[in-house]
């Protein structure tokens, strides 16, 4: 994890690489909860009976979902010592640019895009690119808006 002591240091970093996160599996179980808590039950997220005769030859994760975990990729790729709270502001260019099977590890890399001075802090967009592991391509490449508060 990069560490910053002060917001206002990545200011002169826009356009370059903040931070790359750890790993984090995205297995059966993990697609599953996340049928469960928005309701999406399609065959190729869930039965892996099914799926392993599907495109992918196993199921894959929702691309909501792989959207999702960037939170937990954001909160082990960088820290800011002080912010005292950081808020999601939204996403720009959101694409899904390859599945993700069951099984698969992802990992984020963030690219400080742009910073903007807002009261009590700043307004950063970052472009988040989820590495697939094995994979040349990427799972999903966003680019996230946050507000940052010291």
């Amino acid at each position: 994890m990069r560490h910053f002591a002060k917001l206002q240091d990545l200011q002169s970093l826009v356009g370059q690489e903040i931070g790359v996160s750890e790993w984090i599996l995205v297995d059966q179980q993990r697609i599953d909860r996340f049928a469960e808590a928005t309701g999406d039950h399609q065959w190729i997220h869930v039965d892996p009976v099914r799926a392993a005769q599907g495109p992918f030859g196993k199921t894959i994760a929702h691309g909501f979902l792989t959207l999702s975990l960037m939170p937990e990729l954001f909160a082990t790729a960088f820290a800011v010592d002080d912010v005292r709270m950081g808020v999601n502001y939204g996403l720009n260019k959101v694409r899904f640019t390859a599945p993700v099977p069951s099984g698969s590890r992802v990992r984020g890399h963030f690219v400080l895009h742009d910073y903007h001075p807002i009261d009590g802090g700043a307004q950063l967009a970052v472009t988040v690119r989820i590495e697939l592991e094995g994979s040349d391509k990427p799972a999903c490449v966003a680019e996230s808006l946050s507000r940052r508060y010291v």
